[in-house]
């Protein structure tokens, strides 16, 4: 019994056989906005959920437990910028970068000096990470105003999903 092979068949054959390409696609429909309308993830491609991460004390030699005021964490700004800072650390051990991040969720609390979330401090520091030249990349992202924090000096905490090809 002889078997034919169509042209159609072969090629399906070997899509099947060859392992599924990674691609990201970052969707902007506004080149000149500051986050993207989302970002298409294919299959094959490694995924990296990073947990909500907070800042850390501005003097190095301070824990959390001695923290006492928003004064040792910093304004939103400056908390943006500290937890950004731990994102690209924890991304980094593991192989990871800035530039691979697609989505941030930020949770923002009200600035007691402002009696309002500091949307313009949160995007003052994200604009260090994201857009630069050593980042051209920027992420899909949603931002939230939330009651509190983990604690009270607490202004931002910021979730991330990072997409690489393998």
């Amino acid at each position: 019994m002889r078997f034919i092979l169509l042209p159609a068949l072969a090629s399906a054959a070997l899509a099947l056989a060859a392992p599924a390409s990674a691609q990201v696609t970052r969707v902007q429909s506004n080149p000149q906005a500051l986050i993207l309308d989302g970002a298409d993830v294919k299959a094959g491609t490694d995924l990296f959920y990073l947990s909500g991460q907070l800042a850390s004390p501005i003097d190095p030699a301070k824990s959390f437990a001695d923290v006492k005021s928003i004064e040792d964490l910093g304004d939103t700004k400056t908390q943006t910028i500290s937890a950004l800072k731990r994102i690209k650390a924890i991304l980094e051990s593991r192989d990871y970068a800035m530039s691979d991040v697609i989505k941030l969720t930020l949770f923002v609390a009200a600035d007691p000096k402002l009696g309002k979330m500091d949307f313009a401090g949160a995007n003052e520091g994200f604009k260090q990470f994201f857009k630069t030249a050593e980042n051209p990349n920027t992420v899909a992202r949603s931002t939230f105003q939330v009651a509190a924090l983990a604690g009270p000096y607490f202004l931002i905490e910021i979730e991330a999903i990072a997409a690489k090809k393998r």
